[in-house]
């Protein structure tokens, strides 16, 4: 592995390098909705085997799944929202360039990986 890569992996902070993965910084307030949007998302998709499981019109299934991943895809941009507010910008105002830069990669990853 070469060593501008070695330095990637040390900056990332993976529990992997000692250093355990955890958010920043967390509203409690955005935690519990997060939360709860997750639980009733659970919900839909127990209600969704449900009608797989009775034969229900796959088009009323289709349309219920639908609303699953738009409920997902919105957990997804409050998770974002908040490590932009927090993780990201607490790491780039502490000036450690390595790191920095390893977060602003992650963040592309995270932006490439999302943005589909």
């Amino acid at each position: 592995m070469s060593s501008a890569k070695t330095l990637q992996l040390a900056a990332c902070g993976c529990e992997a390098h000692g250093r355990p993965r955890k958010a920043a910084g967390v509203d409690p307030e955005i935690k519990t909705a997060n939360l709860n949007r997750l639980r009733r998302i659970e919900g839909q998709v127990r209600g969704l085997q449900r009608m797989v499981d009775d034969d229900r019109y796959c088009p009323d299934i289709l349309v219920q799944l639908s609303s699953v991943q738009e409920a997902l895809r919105a957990v997804g941009q409050a998770l974002m929202r908040n490590h932009l507010r927090h993780c990201v910008t607490q790491t780039i105002r502490k000036g450690n360039r390595s790191e920095a830069d390893a977060t602003l990669d992650e963040l592309l990853r995270l932006i490439y990986t999302h943005a589909r």
